[in-house]
């Protein structure tokens, strides 16, 4: 298809450069992109299966594990195999309506993902402040509703940017700077005024890193204050243990969007590339990383991977 072809507004489809200034390097670095994809989807396929078969774990913390895992599948895959057929094919094209559901995908299970981990600080806040009361607040009913508003409020705040994107006319041309569709990198292809745009998604960015990050913060600080009011360090110990898993996924999700954050607003002189790969480092490694975490650090999904390997096996 010719990329010369376009409609009154925009363009037929866009052309995806993958990592500019990097481009004799695309199949080497697709040799660590294909194998944190592997691993990726082999880990949280491999949760998802072990929660939905194992009743025992049909318990809050793993349901949230299990939106976790079915979250990130869908965030590396919206991305990295249209990135690999960049790298190996040189398949740079994609339809502009493809363009636009990918990044409507990619944004709004981003702020899905946000959401999640909030719950689950919330869920280790319930559990080590108010044990006695586990299972009475966090009920079945609650954690369905508290998955139905983390997905609306991503679709609620994402749907406008497709029909944003829309009204513009492309007159910069159809190549985008990048390895896949993201609202920032389309915006500035566009002709006419795009504050609105710029605004909005800077807005929703920072709206959602700060309160979520707030309240996932607050409640560490109480589960901190109580872990530090139990009598025993064992017992310390043991209490702050079973929050681990879930730092290392904050951590995981956010210190990649701060660190890209900082490098956008104080090292504007660095190489675009850097910025590029900083962003599919951000979209690569919770996906992959997440199910390493519980997989080590989490006792009942530990021994339930080993037993289901060892089965097969035998």
């Amino acid at each position: 298809m010719s990329t010369s072809n376009i409609t009154s507004t925009h363009p037929v489809v866009f052309l995806l450069m993958g990592i500019p200034g990097l481009e004799h390097l695309h199949i080497w670095i697709s040799i660590p992109f294909c194998s944190a994809y592997t691993l990726a989807v082999l880990g949280n396929c491999t949760l998802l299966f072990i929660i939905r078969v194992d009743a025992v774990l049909h318990e809050p913390m793993y349901l949230f594990l299990a939106m976790l895992a079915a979250i990130d599948l869908v965030l590396s895959s919206t991305t990295l195999p249209k990135m690999l057929a960049i790298f190996w094919f040189r398949d740079q094209e994609i339809n502009f309506y493809a363009c636009l559901v990918q990044m409507f995908f990619l944004h709004s299970f981003s702020i899905m993902e946000s959401a999640v981990l909030l719950a689950m600080a919330f869920d280790r806040y319930v559990a080590i402040c108010k044990p006695l009361h586990y299972t009475t607040i966090l009920t079945r009913s609650l954690i369905t509703k508290i998955g139905m508003v983390a997905m609306t409020r991503a679709v609620a705040l994402m749907t406008p940017l497709p029909f944003l994107l829309r009204r513009f006319h492309y007159c910069r041309g159809p190549v985008i700077s990048h390895c896949y569709c993201e609202h920032m990198a389309v915006v500035r292809l566009a002709c006419g005024d795009t504050r609105f745009n710029n605004i909005y998604g800077i807005a929703v960015a920072v709206f959602i890193v700060v309160l979520d990050l707030f309240f996932v913060i607050l409640s560490y600080i109480f589960i901190l204050q109580a872990v530090l009011q139990l009598a025993s360090q064992e017992a310390r110990y043991k209490a702050f243990g079973t929050c681990v898993s879930h730092i290392g996924a904050i951590l995981a999700f956010y210190t990649p969007v701060v660190i890209s954050s900082v490098m956008h607003r104080v090292a504007r002189r660095v190489a675009p590339h850097v910025h590029i790969l900083f962003a599919n480092f951000y979209l690569l490694f919770p996906p992959m990383i997440n199910p390493i975490i519980y997989g080590v650090k989490t006792k009942q999904i530990r021994e339930r991977v080993l037993r289901l390997f060892l089965r097969k096996d035998v």
